[in-house]
């Protein structure tokens, strides 16, 4: 194999832990647009608490960079950049066809390009493959390759991380793919499967979120049609659990990085081509209308206990869009707080792992130090191992304070309702 210096474009929970872990291997260089993270990261610090900084720093061959001349020596290039959805719930490709544009800047004869970022099938080759192709005045699978390797960070998972993940590897041709998965295979422990072609590869990454988006929306559904019915939803999954095939989804907001996004490029590719998805875009809107349910249920119970709702102060605990995490990508937690105060209310929003500044910029709301008192209803939308431990009682107004429970981390005799 030839030496191989990397640089990994994109340095956001995807990209610095696969820096970091090529860093340790191969020369590698970090490059990200935004000079404060860098910054931060060169000094060891990590945000978004994806790497501790003694792994940041053991990273020896690793040097971050906000300075295009830096990754002009490189070989291996690897896209790390967000692929999000617009406000109509259409692909956005601004980051992707920027990153390719800084590959096609600095992309030389015999270099390889390995894309990361979720998209759907065929945007490598059709979408990314002709900005280098305009900018380098190369040729693609003559004097460049690329591939595709998608990536699957669980944000704030410590135990299932890149490297105990099997990875997926691609190439343009079968000597670019072979090449790909012998790089990918110095720092991945689990070993790595080799697609047939990228397209495949591209498949299967916005395949894996899309299962599990449905999933979900099949036990959101039950948990509607369940609260029509009278019955605890949560109980009968726990019922229906003790056979042993049953899988253990449980409703909830389904929101972040991959999981209320993925579906939306799949669906996006399936109408560009004739088809309409039927069963996908089924489980996205009974998925992105959970909010609204939630906040309506509270209301609901505000009345019937006699609470005033217009002026009627709510604490929501958590803003991040999953457990023990600070990342606040896609939170759909903000659709609770909305229709909450569409209603009158007046909503704190507490989260400790949450950055301020982030959430005022994304969603333009504050968030409190810590909570107050007196508190006319309480909403866990989170379930941050700190909220398993509030007393409620001290946060609460009045014995007809209402106590609702998104995420099932509270006991049953202190909560008025459940998802």
């Amino acid at each position: 194999m030839k030496k191989h210096k990397i640089a990994v474009i994109g340095l956001g929970y995807v990209g610095l832990p696969l820096a970091v872990e090529f860093g340790k291997v191969f020369e590698t260089v970090g490059f990200d647009i935004y000079s404060k993270r860098v910054d931060e990261l060169n000094k060891g610090i990590d945000r978004t608490l994806e790497v501790e900084s003694d792994n940041l720093k053991s990273a020896k061959y690793l040097k971050c960079t906000s300075k295009l001349n830096d990754i002009k020596k490189c070989n291996f290039y690897i896209v790390a950049v967000p692929t999000p959805v617009d406000k109509y719930k259409n692909p956005d490709l601004t980051p992707l066809i920027k990153a390719s544009e800084t590959v096609g800047k600095v992309i030389k004869k015999g270099d390889i390009v390995v894309y990361e970022s979720t998209v759907y099938p065929g945007a490598t080759e059709e979408d990314c493959v002709p900005i280098i192709e305009r900018l380098s005045g190369l040729k693609f699978n003559k004097d460049f390759f690329c591939g595709f390797s998608p990536e699957r960070i669980n944000p704030g998972d410590k135990v299932h991380t890149l490297t105990t993940i099997k990875k997926i590897t691609s190439g343009s041709t079968p000597e670019s793919a072979e090449e790909i998965d012998q790089v990918y295979k110095k720092i991945i422990k689990a070993g790595t499967h080799k697609a047939s072609s990228i397209r495949v590869a591209e498949a299967a990454k916005v395949i894996e979120n899309s299962q599990r988006d449905i999933n979900i929306a099949f036990v959101n559904e039950l948990a509607l049609l369940f609260d029509r019915m009278g019955i605890d939803t949560i109980e009968v999954l726990e019922a229906a659990g003790t056979k042993w095939n049953f899988l253990p989804f449980r409703p909830g907001l389904v929101g972040g990085h991959c999981i209320g996004v993925d579906p939306y490029y799949l669906t996006h590719k399936a109408e560009e081509i004739g088809y309409h998805p039927e069963v996908i875009l089924a489980g996205r809107r009974i998925n992105d209308n959970m909010g609204i349910f939630v906040a309506n249920k509270v209301i609901k119970f505000m009345i019937k206990k006699g609470k005033v709702v217009k002026g009627s102060k709510v604490l929501v605990l958590g803003m991040t869009f999953k457990e023990n995490c600070p990342d606040i990508r896609n939170s759909r937690v903000i659709d609770i707080i909305n229709e909450l105060k569409e209603f009158g209310c007046n909503v704190d929003i507490y989260d400790p792992w949450a950055d301020k500044h982030e959430v005022k910029e994304e969603y333009g709301v504050d968030i409190i130090a810590k909570p107050g008192k007196e508190y006319d209803t309480i909403v866990a939308a989170v379930a941050h191992n700190e909220f398993k431990k509030l007393d409620l009682k001290k946060l609460k107004k009045d014995k007809y304070s209402v106590v609702y429970d998104v995420k099932n981390i509270l006991n049953k005799n202190e909560i008025d309702g459940r998802l």
